[in-house]
């Protein structure tokens, strides 16, 4: 291994266990020095892996590949790792191993961490999980004893190793006086500045029935807090960093062992704010100053109860703790019991706020206000949407009952003033809203478009469809218009009411928008989007995002009313309308138009295709396939699909009309499989029809025969008896004019054409 691939997390060499090691260090990391013996003697091998580092453009640079042991460092008093080459024993990584939180084990084979005197980032890849595990473990024990060891002092500096020893000894001897005859904690240490460490020690060494008990002792302890906060702001005065830095680990220790009567007590007003800064981080992130200074509570209508304003504060102080300053240290126990109280307190906050009658009535008053400004408005209109969506928390009765007392206060009414803003956010917001109400019951917002005069709300929903809000606004007309004209989902008195509103009053809008968008057939694609045709009725340029969504809509109404749509298709050619998109340059809109046209073919109606055909509407589907040629893209392949169906729906009429008018076009891709089976589907139709064609004639005679032998027969017995014998010879007249016919050649197919003549 070439010296250039070795790493080196700092400048010390590695030497073998316990060499040149002090007695005194050696009974700081007691444990650590059995491990290096066993190693020595082989009982526990050095761990095979593979040594990364990250290079400046984003790669990991493979080191080579050794063997990890851990070991005491040259001229150090601490152990690290050392990373030895497989084949020529050449050192690839030393790193001394520090009580930083820098250490990550990702999966089950790799441990990580950011080196910041080599400013790089380094990885260690294990080839099995046990190895893994084992190094993984001992670097958590070392960083254990590193706190204990260098946080345990009792005065601010550095200490001789013998009184770090000393005072490791009088903190294990003060740990068993606080605990019974069997082992149970009965009492906490004084919360006093010299106790600290062993505080620390109690909190974050105990198993999980030692820290359900220190729990609840800090539960019980009324004065533990205001103590620990005491200790804070004097250590705060004397700028005593190791003390802060030791009571701030105390802090996140006591967050881990997730109590929810804790957690009450430390987002409290009285406490958080004092004990959130972390010591490490001061200089560059100032979380109490951020919460202090920059934090703005915003009123957009003032909350009289002190209760809420207080529960909204700690939800938000409890966010910021959980995706601010400890994301990365907080298991998914803890994590999961502050999401719970988060929700709970959104839960608390909304159901105190519903039940206040006279706050909605202020609420909704103040935004009918024509004296409020703009910037006043918006903060309501966003106060609105943030209520509207806490309101989840709630149990869904309540939902419901919310929802419900909104719609009665007239919020529908607030909505399409604000659908007519300007302002982009709001009418996101309002769209956001509307969405809620349908997702809880639709029949909310139906029943008050029914109800409306005029229909405004309907028809700004389907203006703000075609209207350039941005990509996301598109998307949440186009559902709320297919939520609102779900047939799936309709009931009562409105179920048909707001369908018969919009083909009455919009589909032809949204057809005309399609339409107008779209190069006539004398025009040239290029040319029309050069001089800036495709535009509205208000005169604005229509996006191709939004033309697909107006077509994804009609997709939706053919599936949900197919009667009710057809009408409209068959009385004023919507359809030929549509299809215009196939002139578009946009070659997602063309695919849109064959969705479309697939949708409409996949009813089945009988009318619906004799009008595709009377119309030729599949024309500009194939001339579109032509022009898109060999390339292999969802235009391709969406047409194939479509021709594909109607052959194996046996749709005959569509197949003859395809291949008699366009075979000419789609002979030059015969080569497809698909092709092939179409054409041999229309073949068939052919073969089958010319010996029913054949076998017309006999049949039509032998109807006729037996229709005058029937007819004789009944004159028959119908006549008196002494004429029995004159009808006998009749009948025998006849069978032998008969018998003569069937010997002439063609002779009943002259006479049927000529009594067709006649």
């Amino acid at each position: 291994m070439q010296s250039a691939k070795k790493v080196r997390s700092c400048g010390h060499r590695p030497v073998p266990a316990l060499a040149q090691t002090p007695e005194s260090t050696v009974h700081c990391f007691p444990q650590y020095t059995t491990i290096s013996r066993a190693q020595s003697q082989g009982a526990a091998p050095p761990q095979g892996l593979s040594v990364y580092r990250l290079a400046d453009g984003g790669k990991w640079d493979d080191q080579g590949t050794g063997h990890v042991s851990i070991e005491y460092i040259e001229g150090s008093k601490e152990l690290g790792l050392t990373v030895l080459d497989e084949e020529d024993n050449e050192t690839l990584l030393v790193h001394n191993i520090t009580s930083d939180d820098i250490y990550r084990k990702q999966e089950e084979t790799i441990i990580s961490w950011r080196d910041h005197e080599a400013a790089t980032d380094l990885a260690l890849s294990f080839q099995e999980a046990a190895g893994c595990s084992y190094i993984w473990e001992h670097i958590c024990d070392i960083q254990r004893n590193l706190q204990f060891s260098n946080l345990g002092a009792l005065e601010v500096g550095s200490r001789q190793a013998s009184e770090s020893l000393e005072a490791s000894r009088i903190m294990h001897s003060n740990d068993d006086s606080f605990r019974s005859a069997n082992g149970e904690f009965r009492e906490l240490p004084p919360v006093e500045l010299s106790n600290l460490p062993l505080i620390l020690k109690t909190v974050l060494e105990g198993g999980i029935t030692d820290q359900i008990r220190v729990a609840e002792l800090i539960t019980q302890d009324r004065d533990f807090f205001p103590k620990l906060v005491d200790l804070f702001r004097m250590c705060e005065d004397l700028e005593n960093l190791d003390d802060l830095h030791m009571i701030f680990k105390l802090v996140k220790g006591i967050i881990l062992l997730n109590s929810p009567s804790i957690f009450d007590k430390i987002f409290s007003d009285e406490f958080i704010l004092d004990i959130i800064d972390d010591p490490e981080v001061s200089r560059v992130q100032k979380h109490r100053a951020f919460l202090k200074d920059h934090v703005v509570f915003k009123e957009a209508i003032h909350i009289e109860n002190v209760s809420v304003v207080s529960k909204i504060h700690q939800t938000y102080r409890i966010g910021y703790l959980k995706d601010v300053i400890l994301p990365r240290i907080l298991d998914d126990a803890t994590l999961a019991s502050l999401n719970t109280m988060i929700h709970t307190n959104n839960a608390s906050v909304i159901s105190l706020l519903k039940d206040d009658a006279l706050f909605i009535r202020q609420l909704f008053a103040r935004m009918r206000s024509s004296d409020i400004s703009m910037e006043s408005k918006r903060e309501l209109v966003l106060f609105l949407h943030e209520f509207c969506t806490l309101s989840k928390s709630l149990p869904l009765v309540q939902q419901l009952r919310l929802f419900r007392d909104l719609s009665g206060e007239g919020v529908f009414e607030i909505i399409s003033d604000v659908l007519q803003s300007h302002d982009r956010k709001i009418v996101s917001a309002g769209t956001d809203i509307l969405i809620l109400f349908l997702n809880q019951d639709p029949n909310l917002l139906r029943s008050y478009i029914v109800q409306q005069e005029g229909n405004s709300l309907l028809g700004l929903l389907v203006k703000g469809m075609v209207t350039d809000f941005g990509e996301e606004m598109h998307c949440q007309f186009l559902e709320i218009l297919r939520i609102l004209m779900d047939s799936f989902t309709m009931s009562g008195a409105h179920r048909d009411a707001v369908i018969e509103i919009f083909y009455e009053r919009h589909l032809d809008y949204l057809v005309d928008v399609i339409a107008s968008s779209c190069p006539p057939r004398s025009t040239s694609r290029s040319t029309f989007n050069s001089v800036g045709a495709g535009r509205n009725a208000e005169g604005h340029r229509i996006k191709p995002e939004i033309l697909l969504n107006v077509c994804e809509l009609l997709c939706f109404c053919v599936v949900h009313h197919p009667y009710k749509i057809k009408c409209n298709f068959l009385m004023n050619n919507a359809i030929e309308k549509i299809l215009a998109l196939t002139r578009r340059r946009e070659k997602f809109l063309v695919v849109a138009a064959v969705r479309f046209m697939r949708t409409i073919i996949s009813r089945n109606d009988e009318h619906l295709i004799r009008h595709a055909v009377k119309c030729n509407l599949l024309k500009p589907i194939i001339d579109a396939f032509v022009e898109n040629g060999d390339r292999y893209n969802m235009l391709h392949s969406g047409v194939l699909e479509l021709l594909e169906y109607i052959r194996k729906e046996n749709i005959k009429a569509l197949v003859i009309y395809v291949i008699e008018s366009f075979w000419d076009q789609l002979a030059k891709f015969e080569h497809f499989g698909s092709i092939q089976a179409f054409r041999l589907k229309y073949q068939q139709y052919l073969e089958s029809a010319e010996p029913r064609l054949s076998a017309s004639v006999p049949d039509m005679r032998k109807k006729a025969e037996q229709r005058g032998l029937e007819k004789e027969e009944e004159d028959y017995f119908n006549e008196d008896s002494d004429e029995e014998d004159s009808g006998s010879g009749r009948r025998a007249k006849h069978a032998q004019n008969q018998h003569i016919k069937a010997n002439v050649p063609n002779g009943s197919e002259a006479d049927d054409v000529d009594g067709a003549s006649r």
